[in-house]
């Protein structure tokens, strides 16, 4: 199996720029607003979908009950919400090479 590969945001900024040939001042201000805009959406509990990469959802985990091995204790997790990425069929389709 072919390792992954890892990409900053400066990467996805430099590629965008390369791509369009928008300056990369211009790249860095429109993906930091993207994510600004996705970040307070979600603290929100405002799910964000991008039609053929995914969704941007709000999970909401229960309360429940964890171990603590190192002292053999019991604690309690309290109910809270978590950012969740679903990718959108078509994407897991190309990924799956079909």
């Amino acid at each position: 199996m072919k390792q992954a590969k890892n990409m900053t945001k400066a990467e996805i900024i430099n590629e965008i720029s390369n791509q369009t040939g928008i300056p990369k001042k211009d790249v860095s201000i429109t993906v930091e607003s993207l994510m600004e805009v996705i970040k307070n959406s979600l603290l929100e509990k405002e799910n964000v979908y991008l039609r053929g990469f995914g969704s941007f959802i709000v999970k909401h985990r229960a309360e429940k009950t964890a171990r603590n091995i190192s002292k053999n204790t019991t604690i309690t997790i309290a109910a809270h919400d978590i950012p969740s990425f679903k990718p959108a069929k078509s994407f897991v389709s190309k990924m799956k090479g079909e």
